[in-house]
């Protein structure tokens, strides 16, 4: 069985490819439907009804989160660098 990442994933993954410049980086956002989504999900969990998928879909978005922070926060070190 092949594993599907999550769209979240899939977005980094493409940005990612695509190798951004600095500037791209740190403007980086997710998608219109990828934020809602994320609404989604938050508002199922605030309501307390996340299935247990769905509360695998909420740490994927967390993680990515973490990531882009982390990538974003080392471009500005590397352009403080110059």
């Amino acid at each position: 069985m092949a594993v599907v990442p999550a769209p979240i994933y899939q977005e980094i993954y493409y940005f990612l490819a695509s190798a951004p410049d600095h500037e791209a980086i740190l403007a980086f956002h997710p998608s219109a439907a990828a934020e809602e989504r994320l609404r989604q999900l938050l508002e199922a969990n605030k309501a307390g009804r996340l299935t247990a998928e769905e509360q695998n879909e909420l740490d994927e978005f967390e993680q990515v989160e973490h990531l882009v922070r982390m990538l974003k926060l080392h471009t500005r070190k590397l352009m403080a660098q110059k």
